[in-house]
């Protein structure tokens, strides 16, 4: 065998170093959370939620966002769920959603008795546009919903301007995308509410699990700490009653304490995430078959991973075989990325309070409840791109050795 023999092949790989740990939490969380622990044993109070930690989280996220409000939840599914229910829409009511995200990013409209109609993709893209949500609109259409896949910013200002001439709120994603940066603005703060993930995987977090729920509108903000915390009357009289019925979706002080660490960091995160992708996307510039897919012009990427995309036409192998190819060479990568909530079994079949088919087999829902929502974009995206999961501590030694990996497998399978 010689050094051109691809791993997969019986070769030599180009990596055997193992990827390097991102090690998101340190000294500083375990100070943050021993520190709530010495004052909770000498106060002798447990902590909480709703003290000063999650606000002081709150007021910080908010101004990192440049000034509104936030409310901490303890996930990012919770963090959608809240966004939508703070709308107060009505039963029955179409909610365009994203084409490809999380399922959690999908599942809280059913169980909010609404029905999710996903967007295709805009063409190469694993983001809807404008154009693909103005298709789906009907006269039920009450919301629109989108996610900054992977970092990478939705074109927002024509789906703002259709959202506004259609009198729509628009709630915005923002689990895979913290920081992102569209026309100068960050994302969050562009439509009317937003949900984030702060889980353990996410850019920022506050522990294994966590979620905020932003918005700059002070009476929506009102009716986002009422489905958040059992309906209770936050902004009303005193001796009110529960404003709704709402669930406790709650942070804990705790969590909040990490997280105010873990916002402090965020910045230092991710210009290191975005100088990787940057050396990286050069590293790739003399390659024939792949390419970094980087931000759209006037913005900046998140980069919660890296999508590539692959000229197969010029290769003698499909995508699969390349990608595998890759992976065999010591390099993290995936050929799909192909998360279809709305064309999964659950919500085709219904399956969302037992075998009713609840809410789209309800006689109150006046559109089609067999509809089939197709996705030839986002089938066309995904099989043109394959996808690697990127951390802040990668550096110029993953670089080099990606970017080898890639004209090595390139080399032996060019058509």
């Amino acid at each position: 065998m010689n050094a051109q023999t691809l791993a997969v092949d019986g070769g030599s790989p180009v990596r055997t170093a193992p990827w390097p740990q991102r090690r998101l939490f340190g000294e500083e969380e375990k100070q943050a959370a021993i520190e709530l622990f010495d004052r909770s044993i000498a106060s002798g109070e447990a902590f909480g939620y709703n003290g000063p930690e999650e606000e002081a989280y709150g007021a910080e996220f908010a101004a990192y966002l440049g000034g509104g409000h936030a409310d901490a939840v303890n996930s990012g599914t919770t963090a959608v769920y809240v966004a939508l229910r703070a709308l107060e829409l009505e039963p029955f009511s179409e909610i365009i959603v994203p084409p490809i995200t999380d399922p959690g990013g999908v599942m809280p409209v059913p169980l909010m008795g609404c029905i999710p109609v996903p967007a295709d993709t805009a063409p190469g893209s694993y983001n809807t546009d404008a154009a693909r949500i103005a298709a789906r609109l009907t006269p039920r259409t009450r919301a629109i919903l989108v996610a900054h896949i992977a970092g990478i910013p939705c074109d927002m200002d024509p789906i703002l301007d259709l959202a506004r001439a259609r009198n729509l709120p628009v709630v915005e994603d923002c689990a895979q995308a913290h920081g992102a940066v569209y026309r100068g603005r960050k994302v969050g703060t562009l439509g009317d509410i937003a949900a984030f993930s702060t889980m353990f995987g996410k850019h920022h977090a506050t522990g294994g699990q966590g979620g905020v729920v932003f918005t700059r509108d002070a009476a929506r903000y009102q009716k986002v700490r009422w489905m958040s915390d059992r309906g209770k009357p936050f902004g009303l009289p005193p001796g009110s009653g529960n404003a709704v019925a709402a669930l406790n979706l709650n942070s804990d002080e705790l969590a909040c304490a990490i997280g105010r660490v873990q916002l402090r960091k965020l910045p230092g995160i991710l210009a290191r995430r975005r100088r990787f992708a940057a050396d990286l996307a050069r590293a790739c510039q003399a390659l024939q078959t792949v390419r970094v897919v980087e931000a759209p012009p006037d913005c900046e990427n998140a980069c919660w991973f890296l999508f590539f995309r692959l000229d197969a036409a010029r290769l003698r192998v499909d995508k699969a075989t390349f990608v595998a190819a890759v992976k065999a060479e010591g390099i993290p990568c995936e050929a799909t990325y192909l998360h279809t909530p709305a064309l999964a079994d659950w919500c085709r079949q219904h399956r969302v309070f037992g075998d009713s088919g609840f809410p789209w087999t309800d006689p109150q829902y006046g559109g089609d409840p067999q509809a089939v929502y197709e996705l030839p974009n986002a089938l066309a995206a995904d099989a043109t791109h394959f996808r690697m999961g990127i951390h802040e501590n990668c550096g110029a030694a993953e670089v080099a050795d990606i970017a080898a990996a890639f004209a090595k497998v390139e080399r032996a399978y060019r058509a």
